[in-house]
């Protein structure tokens, strides 16, 4: 297991009589390192991971021939099902089962995450969480590392399910930059299925901001970024982005042929209609291998 010993790193606590304190989390797991990974932790949570992906959601996974044996890669996918983002915990299961636990995998997570549950948010840097910020993407590429992004954020997790079957990035581009700034090959991750383990009716966040601007306030004083209505369990019917339990059913999940771009570097990224260009290409690319998946299943 890795861990830090360097000064910076080292952390002493004092003895505390209250039987609910909690003592903070070491340095290194508060994303902002590559160290807090934990393979023991990720080995630990296979069997259970497993079940999920062998019977409960019966995953079919393909296209590891598109993955590189080593060496840096930006994945870019499309993630669904709301906070439980089942397509997105399967395939890093697919992940450590074909390669190893030992062959990190970097993940960018929102640093909201931080915020709502710093437990949940320290069990997922041992998992391969860094915070989704260019300094630990650029990190984790210059290193040599995969890293896993999910552009479309909140927004894309919590589409209505009449966009289940479309590429949402929410117009964010970061990504692209990154790619080109750190001369990684982009490989698209695409899935199908695990959004009707909920269905999303609408999202209400203009309306819940405008209540939000009159004085209520947001549930643990943190801005959602969307406020879904949605069907699914345990809620019944849940209004705003509540954790929920997604209900079985068979998902999909194809790795892409990657996209390499012309050009690179740090002038690629400074030039707006470059980084379009990019940014339509690879959305473009990833929606027609979607429609194909979606098309196959239904086939099938």
């Amino acid at each position: 297991m890795n861990r830090f010993t360097d000064n910076h790193t080292e952390h002493h606590t004092e003895h505390h009589t209250d039987n609910n304190y909690a003592p903070p989390s070491p340095p290194y797991l508060d994303g902002w390192s590559l160290h807090g990974r934990d393979p023991e932790f990720v080995r630990s949570l296979m069997p259970v991971l497993g079940w999920f992906y062998q019977h409960y959601f019966r995953v079919k996974m393909d296209g590891w021939q598109h993955l590189r044996d080593s060496g840096r890669m930006l994945i870019v996918g499309s993630h669904n099902g709301g906070l439980a983002a089942p397509d997105m915990h399967m395939g890093l299961y697919g992940w450590a089962d074909r390669f190893g636990c030992d062959r990190p995998l970097y993940g960018l997570m929102h640093p909201k995450v931080w915020e709502m549950s710093p437990t949940v948010a320290t069990q997922a840097v041992r998992c391969g969480a860094i915070r989704a910020h260019p300094r630990m993407a650029i990190a984790a590429l210059q290193a040599d590392y995969p890293v896993l992004v999910y552009p479309g954020g909140p927004e894309d997790v919590f589409r209505p399910h009449n966009m289940r079957n479309q590429i949402y990035f929410a117009g964010r581009r970061g990504f692209i930059k990154l790619a080109l700034r750190t001369g990684s090959p982009i490989v698209p991750l695409i899935s199908h299925g695990a959004h009707d383990t909920l269905i999303v009716l609408a999202d209400c966040y203009q309306q819940a901001k405008i209540l939000h601007d009159l004085g209520m306030p947001w549930l643990l004083d943190i801005d959602p970024e969307v406020f879904p209505i949605y069907l699914g369990l345990p809620w019944g019917l849940s209004i705003g982005p509540l954790p929920n339990i997604p209900l079985p059913g068979e998902i999909y999940i194809r790795i892409c042929e990657p996209i390499v771009f012309q050009r690179y570097g740090r002038e690629a990224a400074g030039d707006r209609d470059y980084v379009e260009s990019c940014y339509q290409l690879v959305k473009t690319q990833m929606q027609h291998q979607l429609d194909r998946l979606v098309l196959q299943v239904e086939k099938s």
